[in-house]
Formats: C-alpha cells, structure tokens, sequence
C-alpha cells in the first residue's frame, strides 16, 4: 500500500513537466548568459584552487570538496545503472546533456544564494540558500518556507535511506557483512562527524572527496585499457540509443529522455538547490566566483564520475534493459537487481578475483559518506531557517537525519529511489521556478563580476549595488574594498 501511494506522487512530481521545465531552464540560462559553463571555465578552475578561509566560512577548495561530495554518491554509481536499467545506454548521453547545460543553472542558482546569504549571529558563520533569496528577493516568504521544508522532507529524510541500503547491498556482496550491522556502523560515524558542523564537514570532505574519486577513475581506467576493443561499440550504444536509432532501444525512447534526465539531475544536482545551500558558507570576494566553482563541480560529478560508472557497467556487458511492458530487452545481469550491484559484479568480470568489488564497496563507503554529509548540511541549514537557529530544532533534525539513515536497511531499494525522486522532486520545482523568475538578477551579477575582472582588479561585491539588504553584514569588507579599487582605477 505504501509503495503504491508513493509511486503514485512521484509519477505526479515527475511528470514529463518536471523533466521539460529542467531542461528549458537548463536551455535558458545557457543561452541567456551566454554560456558561462564555457566562458568561466578558466575562472573556475583558477577560483577552485583557492584555499582561503575564515572563521565566518570555508574555503573555495573546501566548498568544491563539500559540493562535489555532496554530489558524488549514489547517484553517480546506482543511479547510472538504474537510469540503463529503465532507460537504456542513450539515457547515459541525457545525464551527461543535462549536465553540460545545466552547469549554467548551477552557476544562477549559487551566485544568487552568495548574494543573499548572511552572517548568522549565533555562530558568527555564513548561512544561505534558496530559502533566503526567495524570501528577500522575490519577497515570497510562503514559497520559501515550503522550499525549506521540502529540503528537510528531501535530503533529511526521504533520501538518505537509499544510500545506506546501497552501502549495505554492496558490503554484503564484498565482505559478508550483515546489514545491520552495516547500517549502525555507518550512522555513527556519520553522525560523529555532522555534529561538528560545516567547519567539521569541510574539512572531512576535502581529502576524503579527493581519494574516492582518484580511485573511481583508476578503477575505470583500468576496466577501459583492459576492454578498449569494446569501447567504440559502447559509444555508438550510447548515441544511437539517446535518439532511438538503435533498433533494439527504439521503443523506449521517452524512457530514455526521462531517465537520463532524472538521474542527472538527481546526480549533479544542478538546479535543484542544493548545490545553492552548500555554496553560501564559502568565503568568496564576489557572488560569481562562487558560482564558476559550482559549473566544476557539476562538471566533475557527470561528466567524469557518472561517465565513469557507464564504462564500468557497459564494457563489462553486465546490465538488463527493462522494456515499457516491464519485460527485459536486454538480460546480461540474470536476477540482479539493478543499482550498484550491476557496477560492483561488472568490476568482477573484467578484474580478476573479486578485490575490485572490495576496493568499489571500500570506495561507495567514501561517495555514501560525503553525499550524506553534505544532506545532512541542508537539512541543517533548513531547519535553522524554519526554527531561527534554536538548539532543540538542531537536535531533532540530527536524530531524525540520523534515524533516517539507518532506516535504508530496513527497505526495499525500489522504494527508497521512489522516496528520493520526490524530496529532489519538490525542490527542483520551486528552486528552478524561483531562479527562473530572477533571471535579471543573475545576469547583473554576472556583468558585474566580469566588468571588474576587466578592469584588472579582484571582482568584489557590493549588495547596495543590486538593492540587496545586507543588514548582517556579510558583505561588509568586500563592498568596502571594491569601492577602493574602483576609486583607485579612476
């Protein structure tokens, strides 16, 4: 009875308008900022590798880190298989569509929630996100809250348990080890380090984000010198099937969009808002600094670690296809169920032993424990905005993230996707309606960041330029200093 109430939501939330108004948006804020994904390109990597921080907020390099673990998760590794599972090989071209043109939607949705962040006064530290620039920039406090709330409802709660059933699948496969057991082990660490705050996640994340994606992709290296006769063949799959020229994919092709572009954004979360909350804590001269390090981020999650995930389980030839009358087009896995085991018993195949299915379950443990520090960050972030920062509202999100956590070993993984595509679901619809809507601004913001890199001088931010209340002074030293090198350059 469950499992049907909460399919029937998430067809309603994920209706093929969800899909559309992703990708248009995507479209859009490509076209209308001339495509920054590209232009910035040299910005973000120079801005990426900055490792300045503050007592206020973290590093650069620390917020790519945070992001890219917050990214890097089961979406990159279980989501790619279930999107060929439902979807086929072209639904891989789709992920990697609606990150290529997404990354503009992640660069609107984070220099807008540098612009509006403020300076809590409890923690002396950064705080922001979609909830803010919402209630002080469209002046729609409602539609606010209900983006809070479905930021609780999503990587609070309804998201989590996918990734601790993944971790569990994967360890039972590798080492025998009981569910259970698995789960509890994970929680508490997890729980010992989000205790700690973004400071705490920061500067977990930074190393942490750095080996599980060197080992992914020497893993992927490996399986791809090891098959490079099947590459080519890979390849064509993917682009023949992304248009149904394929013949054996041909009828599946709404499948193949919709999967392809579900998956991606449940992946690199590039205009969810998400990526919007775990950006604002970064100390940052200028909104659109921040914003070019957000297009990496969504760059390395898709384009790298999803890629990397499809070479894996393509060259491998262990996968099914399911077909739209729920019988199989394509049975390579037998009965396995689709997810991080196609990935896992693909790595056997190729490898000799089964050590590569240990260094993968060693691996998911680093992308599952990033990712959920970085929900767990939102949630939090959420919370402190619904509840203005009071302790006990803290301390119930914790146990309630924590429990939800926990709970994934206890539930069938079909369910738990389900879950997930609707807490992604609602956020996506509200933050892409609202960046939509303040367009304008984004592109002022843009401008002026690209006028001052002009002039020679370090693009600095003045709130008062854009109408921007910044009655916490967050932007206080920036504004200062931008007034002086403008003076200066006269």
């Amino acid at each position: 009875m469950l499992e049907t109430i909460v399919q029937a939501i998430n067809g309603v939330i994920w209706s093929p308008a969800l899909v559309f108004l992703c990708l248009g948006s995507a479209i859009f804020f490509s076209v209308y900022l001339k495509f920054p994904q590209f232009r910035f390109f040299k910005h973000g990597i120079k801005a990426t590798l900055n490792r300045k921080d503050s007592d206020a907020g973290i590093s650069p390099f620390q917020s790519f880190c945070t992001s890219v673990g917050a990214k890097v998760g089961m979406g990159n590794i279980a989501g790619v298989a279930t999107a060929i599972f439902f979807g086929g090989p072209g639904a891989v071209f789709w992920m990697w569509l609606s990150a290529i043109l997404g990354a503009a939607a992640a660069f609107a949705e984070s220099s807008l929630a540098q612009a509006y962040k403020i300076l809590h006064s409890e923690t002396g530290e950064y705080v922001g996100g979609p909830f803010y620039f919402i209630e002080k920039g469209l002046k729609i406090k409602w539609l606010a809250v209900a983006f809070a709330l479905a930021t609780v409802l999503g990587p609070g709660i309804t998201m989590c348990g996918l990734h601790t059933n993944s971790v569990a699948s994967v360890m039972d496969n590798a080492f025998g080890t009981p569910w259970l057991v698995s789960g509890a082990v994970f929680t508490f660490f997890l729980g010992v380090v989000v205790c700690g705050g973004i400071k705490r996640i920061g500067k977990v994340s930074e190393p942490m984000s750095i080996a599980m994606c060197i080992i992914y992709i020497i893993m992927t290296i490996v399986v791809a010198i090891l098959r490079f006769q099947e590459l080519p063949g890979v390849f064509a799959m993917i682009f023949k099937g992304a248009f149904g020229l394929d013949a054996a994919f041909a009828g599946i092709m709404g499948s193949t969009i919709s999967w392809g572009i579900k998956r991606g954004v449940y992946s690199n979360e590039a205009g969810q808002g998400s990526g919007a909350i775990m950006c604002a804590p970064t100390e940052t001269s200028h909104p659109a600094a921040q914003g070019v390090v957000q297009i990496l981020s969504v760059f390395m999650d898709t384009l790298v670690i999803c890629s990397a995930s499809a070479i894996i389980i393509l060259c491998s030839g262990f996968y099914n296809v399911q077909g739209t009358d729920g019988n199989l087009i394509v049975n390579q896995a037998g009965t396995v169920d689709y997810g991080i085991l196609y990935v896992q018993e693909g790595l056997n195949l190729v490898l000799p032993g089964t050590l590569s299915g240990k260094i993968l379950a060693v691996a998911t443990i680093l992308f599952v424990f990033t990712g959920m520090m970085g929900y767990y960050y939102q949630a939090e972030s959420a919370t402190n905005y619904l509840f203005k920062g009071k302790k006990w509202a803290v301390i119930a999100i914790r146990v309630i993230f924590l429990s939800s956590i926990f709970s994934g070993v206890l539930m069938e993984n079909e369910s738990l996707w389900a879950m997930g595509d609707i807490g992604v679901g609602i956020m996506a619809w509200i933050n892409i309606i609202a960046i939509l809507l303040m367009c304008k601004q984004v592109k002022a913001i843009m401008k002026d960041f690209e006028e001052q890199d002009r002039l020679g001088v370090e693009p600095c931010f003045d709130p008062a330029d854009f109408s921007i209340e910044d009655s916490s002074g967050a932007w206080t030293k920036y504004a200062e200093k931008k007034k002086d090198q403008i003076n200066g350059k006269k």
